[in-house]
């Protein structure tokens, strides 16, 4: 039997590496269509997790997962080993920056490595993490190429990324268009008819480069247009202008206009790494790509304008920010999820901290948070606790605060996300982002 007959009669067996908030959500869909699914992952709590049936991501229904693992569709380890039992393989790593904003795909290479020792004729391979483009091509085809097997005709090769948008309603894995490239023609057959088996559009492309490009693009194009509206946040401060008044006004242009909002900076797995993937490969080709760099550092300097705001805010009421208690409304990147990474509010904390204040936080999806060696415990949102701070800070606008309360109690409030704008009555108090 064929690779290709496998997966349309579901024989196949999936391993899918990592187990984050890519992996998980697309073994659970896997297995859903039929698959059996072997999750392969690092840390063990994950591992025990997953074999227990407990959820840990929420874009995943916690039903769903308790089915396919009682089921026995789906099991995780921490066994590399068991890719010697897997026709297809989906690699869902991390792919973090170093701290000097360098790509760290250290985590492609060590899978690679364990598919060395693992690879058989007739596998797939995909690789979903966010790459600089040529990562497909040059890390796992470079390595795996020696042994021994032909690429197209008893291995198969392809990269499709992940399109997670954590929190979004309307869409999920399964109805989220998905782009394949694979190595070679008979790559891209096999790929695409896999996707095709669990997901509801499938777009391919002519290459892996291809497809590693526009992955990055996409979240280049957002990076550099919240960049250009948050550095217009900063003149239409010092102008006394609205730029979210500003924002919605251009909105009602019939074409030709895309609104994106200013904040307190940009934050989850993909806007504020991806970009400099693409300014770091773009130097092997002797380019400087000012412009995507530019749009990273305008986003990364907007936690120090928001704290820069503050400070001149509590300088007009006789106050200043050391000793003076900050309620933070929010610390993770996005509204409605639980996702911590790369959220503003941490940089905006940590900033505060350094000025001696007083911190508190409240969001109800962190319980806890640790900034250097201080521990943070969350706090319900309650009308003392808004009354006891000297403002209220919104970093995060989940829908779960009750803003009426906010602007009632909050002796001050500082809304960097325009999370108030609806709530009825005088707002003296309020002040925006610009």
């Amino acid at each position: 039997m064929t690779l290709l007959d496998k997966i349309k009669n579901h024989s196949a067996v999936v391993g899918v590496v990592g187990l984050g908030y890519v992996g998980l959500p697309l073994a659970v869909l896997q297995a859903k269509t039929g698959y059996r699914v072997i999750g392969i992952e690092d840390r063990t709590e994950k591992v025990n997790l997953v074999n227990q049936g407990s959820n840990y991501i929420s874009d995943v229904d916690s039903a769903e997962l308790q089915h396919v693992v009682e089921a026995k569709q789906f099991v995780a380890t921490t066994d590399f080993a068991k890719l010697e039992e897997c026709d297809v393989v989906l690699i869902c790593v991390p792919t973090p920056l170093t701290r000097n904003k360098k790509p760290d795909i250290s985590a492609i290479v060590k899978v690679t490595r364990h598919l060395s020792r693992s690879v058989h004729p007739d596998m797939l391979i995909v690789l979903e993490s966010t790459t600089y483009p040529g990562t497909t091509e040059e890390v796992i085809l470079g390595t795996l190429r020696k042994r021994g097997l032909k690429v197209g005709e008893n291995l198969y090769i392809a990269f499709s990324p992940e399109r997670v948008d954590p929190g979004n309603p309307s869409f999920k894995t399964h109805n989220t268009s998905k782009l394949v490239g694979g190595v070679t023609p008979a790559c891209l057959e096999v790929v695409k008819t896999f996707y095709e088996q669990s997901i509801v559009k499938i777009f391919p492309v002519s290459s892996p480069r291809v497809a590693e490009m526009t992955k990055v693009f996409e979240n280049v194009f957002r990076s550099v247009n919240i960049a250009l509206v948050n550095e217009l946040t900063i003149l239409c401060d010092r102008m006394g202008i609205s730029m979210f008044e500003v924002v919605d006004a251009a909105a009602t242009k019939n074409f030709g206009f895309m609104p994106f909002y200013p904040g307190p900076g940009v934050g989850g797995h993909c806007i504020p790494l991806d970009p400099y993937y693409l300014a770091w490969k773009s130097k092997e080709y002797g380019l400087h790509t000012r412009f995507i760099e530019l749009a990273g550092e305008i986003n990364e300097g907007m936690p120090y304008f928001v704290v820069g705001k503050l400070q001149r805010i509590l300088n007009r009421r006789e106050r200043c920010l050391k000793g003076t208690t900050i309620l933070i409304l929010g610390v993770t990147y996005k509204a409605d999820v639980e996702d911590p990474r790369e959220s503003p509010a941490t940089k905006v904390m940590e900033l505060l901290q350094k000025e001696g204040a007083d911190l508190v936080y409240s969001d109800p999806f962190t319980s806890s948070l640790a900034l250097g060696e201080t521990q943070y415990k969350g706090q319900d949102l309650t009308p003392a606790l808004l009354e006891g701070c000297a403002c209220a800070l919104i970093l995060t606008n989940h829908s779960a605060f009750d803003y009426e309360m906010i602007v009632r109690h909050a002796p001050l409030i500082f809304d960097t996300r325009n999370a108030t704008r609806h709530v009825t009555g005088a707002k003296e108090h309020v002040i925006l982002l610009s």
